[in-house]
C-alpha cells in the first residue's frame, strides 16, 4: 500500500522516516491528493505546491506543543493528512464534512482558523507573545504566501514583530503567485531575492573560515560592524532585515533536506526569524503546472485531462466581465480595478484588452478602494470588483473615502449569498448589512444574468456611490425571467400579482420567489412576487400601497435579516404602522457552515417546504 497506510500513525512518525521515506511519502501525498479532489472539488494546486514544505515542517518541529498557523489556510490539506484526517477526505467542503481550512474544532493541531489572507504572522504574533507572558516554551511558525504579503495586514504585523524582537519564525512561501499571478512591488522585491540565492552561504563559509585564523572571533565581531554593508551590496534593499528580522534563505522548497536544515537554523536564532523557501504551485500534476490559476481552487475533474466534470458556459462573473468590455469600448473613461482575482471577477478578458485600464492591486481590498475613489476625483469611471466576503476588508474605504465624498464609484460585489462549499469564511451573506446603513450609497442586486449587464449599463451614467451584488454561478435553470431595462432608484418591479400578499425578493432569490409562488398555488394560496430591484433606496411608495390594501408582504434574501432587505422593507412598514403584516425570511444570527447551496437554504430555513409552511400559518393567523 505505502507509508500513508501502513506506517504512518501521527505526526511524530516523520521524524523516524528516512529521507529516501519522506520523498517517498511526498509522492503518496500528491497521487492520493489528485485523486481525492478530482471526487470532491477543492484547492489542489496550493497544496500541491506544499507537500515537502509541510513534510519538512513536521520533521522539524514537535506539533504536539509547538504552533503552526497557514495563512489562508487553503494548503492545509496536506497538514489535514499527516494529522489523521486522510479518511475524511471524501467529505472534503461539504456539509456536516471535512473543512477546506484549518478548523479549531475539527482538530487539536490546527492552531487557529483561517480563510482570508494575511492573518497568519499578526496571530502568530499574539500566541507568540502570550507564550512569552505566561512564560511557555514552545515554537511559534506562520506560513505565509507571496501574494499574501501584498495585503497590508502582513506587513503590519511584520513591521510590529521586528520592532518588539518577539522570538517567531516567518516562513513565507514564494511560489510567484496568489490566485492568478502576483503582482506589485513586493513580488519585484521577492524576485530580486530569488536573484541571489547564495548569499547565506557565502556569510556561513566565510565566518568558519575566520573562525578558524588567529583572533578569529575578535575578527567575526568587528565583521558584524560591516555586515550590513555586505548586505547592501549582496541583496536589493534587504526589506525583511531592515524591519528587524533574520533572512534566511532562499532555499529549493521541495528539498526536504535543505528546508529541514534551514528551519533547524530558525529554531536556534532568538528572535523573529524569516524563512524563504521557493515553491511551485501544481506542482507533481501536469494539469495543475499548466494552469496553476485554473487549480487553486477547481470543481471536481477528470484527472486524466484535467478539465471540469461540470463546466458552466455562462456565469455571473462572465457577464460581469463581458458587459464591461462592451461598454469600455465606448467610453475610454471606464476602468476595472481588481485585488488579486482579475479571473475570479470575469476581468480575464478585460486585462488582455486594456491592460492600461485594469489595476491588479494585489491582495488589497482597502487600497484597491480608495484607488478606485481617486480614479474618480481624477475624472474616471472606476468599477472596483471584490468578492462579498473580501468586500468587508474595505468597509472604511467605502465609508472613508467614497461615499463620505459621494464619489460615482462602482462596487461590483461577486459572491454576493451563499458560495456553498468553502463554509463561514467566504459566505457572502453579510454585505447589505454593513452596506445598508451607509449614507449616500445606493444598493442594486439582478434578478438574471441579462438584468446585470442591464444593470452595468444604468451604472455608467449614475453619478454617485453604487453597489451592485449578484451571486456565484448562473441563473436558476426552468425559470425565464426577462430583465428589467428601465431602472429608477426607489422603485422596484411587480412581477406578478397576488391575492393574499406579496413575496419580496432580492438578486436570485426573486427565481426561487417564483417557484415558492407557484408551490402555494397549488395550496390554495396565491402570493405575488416582487422584484426588489434597489436595496437601497426601497420602494416606499408600493410597500405602503399593498399594506393599505391588507396584503401581507414576506421578504425573502440570500443575507442576514438583520440589517439586510428585509430590515429595509420592515423598517418602511414600521413608519405606516403596519409592521404586523410583514414576514422576513434570511439568514439569522449565526454563521452558516459549508455545504450545497441548497441544503444550506434548508438547513437554515430557505428550504421550499419550511418556507410554505411558514408563510401559509403566517397568512393564516393574519385571516383569523
Amino acid at each position: 500500500m505505502g507509508i500513508l497506510d501502513d506506517r504512518y500513525t501521527g505526526p511524530e512518525d516523520i521524524k523516524n522516516l528516512s529521507l529516501e521515506e519522506l520523498r517517498d511519502l511526498s509522492h503518496e501525498i500528491r497521487t492520493f491528493l489528485v485523486e481525492s479532489v478530482s471526487k470532491t472539488g477543492g484547492h489542489l494546486a496550493p497544496n500541491l505546491g506544499v507537500v515537502e514544505l509541510t513534510i519538512s515542517l513536521f520533521n522539524v518541529f514537535d506539533l504536539e506543543k509547538d504552533k503552526i498557523i497557514y495563512d489562508v489556510g487553503h494548503q492545509s490539506y496536506v497538514h489535514k493528512i499527516l494529522t489523521g484526517r486522510k479518511g475524511e477526505f471524501h467529505s472534503l467542503r461539504q456539509f456536516g464534512g471535512l473543512s477546506g481550512f484549518p478548523k479549531r474544532e475539527e482538530s487539536k493541531y490546527d492552531v487557529f482558523d483561517t480563510g482570508h489572507s494575511s492573518t497568519s504572522v499578526s496571530a502568530a504574533l499574539g500566541i507568540a507573545r502570550a507564550r512569552d507572558l505566561m512564560q511557555e516554551d514552545f515554537q511559534v511558525v506562520a506560513v505565509i504566501g507571496d501574494g499574501a504579503l501584498t495585503g497590508g495586514m502582513a506587513l503590519e504585523a511584520l513591521n510590529d514583530v521586528g520592532d518588539k524582537k518577539t522570538d517567531l519564525i516567518v516562513v513565507l512561501n514564494d511560489n510567484q503567485m496568489s490566485i492568478s499571478q502576483n503582482v506589485g512591488g513586493i513580488s519585484t522585491y521577492l524576485s530580486q531575492l530569488r536573484a541571489f540565492p547564495n548569499y547565506e552561504r557565502a556569510k556561513k563559509e566565510v565566518q568558519v573560515i575566520v573562525e578558524k585564523m588567529p583572533l578569529g572571533k575578535s575578527i567575526n565581531r568587528s565583521m558584524d560592524k560591516v555586515k550590513e554593508g555586505i548586505k547592501s551590496m549582496l541583496l536589493p534593499d534587504m526589506l525583511f532585515e531592515n524591519m528587524g528580522l533574520t533572512y534566511l534563505g532562499p532555499v529549493d522548497g521541495h528539498n526536504i533536506r535543505e528546508v529541514s536544515k534551514l528551519l533547524k537554523i530558525a529554531k536556534e536564532i532568538k528572535g523573529p526569524k524569516l524563512v524563504h523557501v521557493l515553491t511551485k504551485k501544481g506542482k507533481g500534476y501536469h494539469s495543475s503546472e499548466q494552469r496553476p490559476d485554473k487549480f487553486h481552487g477547481t470543481p471536481p475533474f477528470n484527472k486524466e485531462n484535467g478539465k471540469a466534470k461540470d463546466s458552466a458556459s455562462l456565469n455571473y462573473s462572465k457577464m460581469f466581465g463581458n458587459t464591461l468590455v462592451e461598454m469600455a469600448m465606448n467610453n475610454n473613461k471606464i476602468v476595472a480595478v481588481v485585488a488579486a482575482m482579475p479571473d475570479g471577477t470575469g476581468l480575464g478578458g478585460f486585462r488582455d484588452l486594456y491592460p492600461d485600464r485594469l489595476f491588479d492591486v494585489g491582495i488589497a481590498e482597502q487600497h484597491a478602494v480608495t484607488l478606485s475613489a481617486g480614479l474618480a476625483v481624477g475624472g474616471m469611471k472606476p468599477y472596483v470588483a471584490l468578492y462579498s466576503t473580501f468586500l468587508q476588508r474595505a468597509y472604511d474605504q467605502v465609508i472613508h473615502d467614497v461615499c463620505l465624498q459621494k464619489l460615482p464609484v462602482t462596487l461590483c460585489i461577486d459572491r454576493a449569498g451563499l458560495v456553498g462549499d468553502d463554509g463561514e469564511t467566504h459566505q457572502g451573506i453579510l454585505d447589505l448589512s454593513f452596506l445598508t446603513p451607509v449614507p449616500n450609497l445606493t444598493i442594486m442586486a439582478p434578478k438574471s444574468m441579462e438584468e446585470l449587464r442591464q444593470m452595468l449599463y444604468f451604472s455608467e451614467t449614475f453619478n454617485g456611490p453604487l453597489a451592485i451584488r449578484y451571486p456565484r454561478g448562473g441563473d436558476e435553470k426552468g425559470i425565464d425571467l426577462p430583465p428589467l431595462k428601465n431602472f429608477e432608484p426607489g422603485k422596484f418591479e411587480v412581477l406578478k400579482e397576488g391575492r393574499e400578499g406579496f413575496i419580496y425578493a432580492t438578486g436570485k432569490m426573486v427565481a426561487r420567489a417564483m417557484i415558492l409562488s407557484e408551490k402555494m398555488e397549488k395550496q390554495g394560496v396565491h402570493y405575488g412576487v416582487v422584484n426588489g430591484v434597489f436595496i437601497k433606496p426601497v420602494d416606499h411608495e408600493l410597500i405602503r400601497s399593498h399594506l393599505d390594501k391588507g396584503y401581507k408582504i414576506i421578504t425573502l434574501e440570500d443575507n442576514m435579516v438583520h440589517g439586510g432587505f428585509g430590515s429595509m422593507i420592515l423598517e418602511s412598514a414600521m413608519g405606516h404602522f403596519m409592521a404586523g403584516n410583514v414576514l422576513t425570511f434570511g439568514f439569522r444570527d449565526q454563521f452558516v457552515e459549508q455545504g450545497s447551496v441548497e441544503k444550506l437554504y434548508e438547513v437554515h430555513g430557505l428550504g421550499y417546504e419550511e418556507l410554505s409552511n411558514r408563510i401559509l400559518a403566517f397568512t393564516g393567523e393574519k385571516n383569523e
